[in-house]
């Protein structure tokens, strides 16, 4: 194992009805006034927001709503949240909701924490998280693992920019997680959340350090795990074992557990951020449409690596064949898997124009950032390799 440094402080509370024990938890925390975040109208048509509500209530605690969060989270929306926040001077962010909802809350926590910053600045890396109020989580959707992580993804309206943020600041105090909350979310959306976990572990398996083994294991596990309980949960969302499953599944995937020892890569990540932020497409979808095109063009980087995933996730076998044609097997296996589940693998499945030259290369100069950065870690790619991925995804 290489170095790290890991910190988990997030409280896991796991099981049918645990939402009810949400007040108790916040009032354990410390917390007195709360801002409980949400996103449609289906936590509210469900009862979820009521049950929430009443155990706010039962533990003494002051709270207001604030709805509507969008997919994608958007930064005018965080800056109502926080004028919300602000207005009843609340102490304590409780999220309802997936990945978004999370996210947002925690932009909120941030912002009402430093009123005098601008909030975009901490995303552009000019402002450092050094406060911010106390998140709790109540999930719903099994996906984005925002309710263990300590990341956050925000887009900007105006110029449709999407930035991720990473601070051991941003892990919620606690994780409310009753798989029986899934149970009526849409097979698509169930799908996402499948590719989104499965993503989290694949762009920390593919690094430039590939010899932390107890990681690889848990990494492999837990591929393993999301593959063998995927397509159950699609066509099954009400089994409790598949979409409990899939619940803690998720929260491993990104906590970083997955990727211990090693840099992360997340360029496949990088490259759907552009395709969500500009056709606001499901952040799971925008990742499988990119990942083949992806692996195809850095495989032979390290085909050993892609050669391990078709034998430890896919159980493939050598069988007097070469490294080589593993590594190949392995990026169709993934990629069957994702067509298996009705995800896109391309940009015309993802249900986007096919792209003009000149839009591919806008798109690959946002990517990055003109010319500021370069993105992954198992492959370090400029701006010629992001177009020439896109290149290959435009079909």
């Amino acid at each position: 194992m290489h170095a790290f440094t890991f910190s988990l402080p997030t409280q896991i509370v796991f099981g049918p009805g645990t939402e009810t024990e949400t007040g108790k938890l916040i009032a354990g925390q410390g917390g007195h006034r709360v801002l409980v975040v949400y996103g449609g109208q289906s936590a509210v048509r469900s009862g979820l927001i009521a049950k929430v509500q009443a155990s706010l209530t039962q533990a003494g605690l002051e709270q207001d709503t604030f709805g509507g969060i969008h997919p994608n989270p958007r930064l005018f929306q965080v800056r109502e949240g926080v004028e919300k926040a602000k207005a009843m001077n609340a102490d304590f962010i409780l999220a309802v909701g997936g990945g978004s909802v999370i996210d947002a809350s925690k932009a909120i926590a941030l912002g009402v924490a430093n009123p005098e910053a601008d909030l975009w600045d901490f995303w552009l890396r000019k402002q450092p998280v050094e406060h911010m109020l106390p998140v709790g989580a109540v999930l719903t959707i099994s996906a984005a693992g925002s309710e263990t992580s300590d990341s956050a993804v925000l887009t900007r309206d105006d110029t449709m920019e999407k930035r991720g943020l990473s601070s051991q600041l941003f892990r919620p105090r606690f994780a409310v997680m009753d798989p029986e909350l899934t149970y009526t979310l849409p097979p698509y959306q169930i799908a996402c959340g499948v590719v989104d976990m499965m993503m989290h572990t694949l762009d920390r398996y593919f690094t430039s350090v590939t010899d932390n083994t107890l990681t690889d294991e848990i990494a492999e596990g837990v591929l393993r795990n999301a593959v063998r309980w995927g397509k159950k949960a699609v066509s099954t969302p009400n089994d409790y074992q598949a979409m409990s499953e899939l619940m803690w599944t998720g929260s491993i995937s990104h906590n970083d557990l997955t990727g211990l020892g090693a840099p992360k890569d997340f360029a496949p990540h990088q490259l759907g951020h552009e395709l969500s932020a500009k056709f606001d497409c499901a952040h799971g979808a925008s990742l499988s449409a990119m990942w083949g095109s992806w692996a195809a063009y850095c495989w032979k980087e390290n085909p050993s690596r892609f050669a391990q995933l078709g034998v430890k996730v896919w159980g493939l076998e050598l069988n007097g064949g070469s490294i080589q044609d593993l590594a190949q097997q392995a990026i169709m296996q993934t990629v069957d898997y994702f067509r298996a589940l009705g995800m896109p693998t391309c940009l015309s499945e993802l249900g986007c124009p096919i792209q003009t030259e000149e839009e591919l290369q806008e798109l690959a100069r946002r990517c990055t950032f003109y010319g500021a950065r370069t993105i992954g870690s198992f492959r370090v790619l400029g701006y010629e390799d992001i177009l020439a991925i896109y290149r290959m995804a435009n079909h």
